[in-house]
């Protein structure tokens, strides 16, 4: 039976929001608690989900008694030191992506948590999703042949506000940390899946950063696994993209129209596998069945416990560090640098 856990949400932004809305509709928890720099944002937050303590500070969460499980959502330079110093207070952790703006500090936040017997997990809700274990189900059983060739995108196109987080470098801003994490970890896992081992042989990454601003704008790589199993990726603030993934094979290529956010909203999902010599598409459905994605997420951390274990195995500590580290390579290429941020 899976742990009952009662969660604290550390942060009141768009993404804490989602959590807490997909919340109730899991398995294994529910929240007491939030918390905020902000009183009234706290208190508001607090009303509109119920019977939830509402908390002036992120340190109040991390005091209160209930709560053993805390979700960090506040901007990304703060993650690792609240990741920390909730290591260090004894809560278990999921943590809003990326866990840091850099390798080594994603090491310093794995450590805690580590030394301090807490579970950790960085918060990529989609591996947590059947969706994913559906697909790496197929390709590990030949539905395309030998996997070639792995595309993926994230963009999205918002109008340039150097204020906004996603451009203001003070704030982790840039595509590469905040979307570019998503096909790249989408990459990784394939190659996981399929060629045993997530880490690529070589990468190039090239991009475009605003000069006033210090962050990227839009950005692709090329990686190479072992295998022979190449991938290519991209990302995009200012650009307008699919957001997709297409798997080619020997026999055949996979069409994954909605790889990150699979149940999204309580949304049911489609997956099409296209045959060599079959004019017709293989369609797997993927009915949402009254479980939204955070939900699953939520439900991952719970099992994991449940289980005795303080990773989950869809977003293990390994592969939040390898993931990190191909961050680095990416926008050290670009011409990205965090130093002092």
């Amino acid at each position: 039976m899976a742990a009952r856990l009662h969660w604290g949400i550390m942060a009141t932004g768009g993404i804490a929001r989602k959590f807490a809305t997909d919340l109730p509709y899991s398995r294994t928890g529910r929240l007491v608690a939030v918390g905020s720099r902000s009183r009234p944002a706290a208190e508001a937050f607090a009303r509109d989900f119920g019977a939830v303590r509402a908390h002036a500070s992120y340190e109040a969460v991390l005091a209160d008694p209930e709560v053993n499980v805390v979700y960090i959502a506040p901007p990304h330079p703060w993650h690792v030191e609240w990741v920390i110093r909730a290591a260090e207070a004894g809560k278990h952790i999921l943590c809003e992506k990326p866990l840091a703006l850099r390798h080594a500090d994603a090491v310093r936040a794995v450590e805690a948590a580590r030394r301090h017997r807490v579970f950790l997990m960085e918060a990529f809700a989609y591996p947590c999703n059947p969706q994913t274990a559906t697909l790496v189900n197929l390709l590990r059983d030949g539905a395309v042949g030998e996997v070639r060739l792995i595309q993926a995108a994230f963009s999205v196109a918002r109008d340039f506000d150097p204020e906004h987080r996603m451009f203001k470098r003070e704030l982790g801003g840039g595509a590469i940390l905040d979307i570019g994490c998503y096909p790249a970890t989408f990459a990784r896992l394939i190659a996981r899946a399929v060629a045993g081992s997530a880490d690529p042989l070589a990468f190039h990454g090239t991009g475009w950063v605003n000069p006033a601003t210090g962050t990227d704008e839009y950005a692709a790589a090329v990686a190479r696994f072992p295998g022979g199993l190449t991938a290519e990726i991209a990302c995009g603030s200012t650009v307008r993209h699919d957001i997709s993934a297409r798997i080619y094979g020997t026999k055949g290529w996979l069409d994954i129209p909605v790889p990150f956010s699979p149940g999204l909203a309580g949304r049911d999902e489609v997956v099409r596998l296209h045959r060599a010599g079959e004019s017709a598409a293989v369609e797997y459905s993927f009915p949402s069945r009254g479980v939204p994605l955070y939900a699953h997420e939520a439900d991952a951390v719970g099992d994991a416990l449940a289980r005795g274990e303080l990773e989950a195995p869809a977003m293990t500590h390994a592969e939040t560090l390898g993931t990190a580290k191909m961050l680095d390579a990416w926008l050290a290429q670009v011409g990205v640098d965090y130093a002092g941020v």
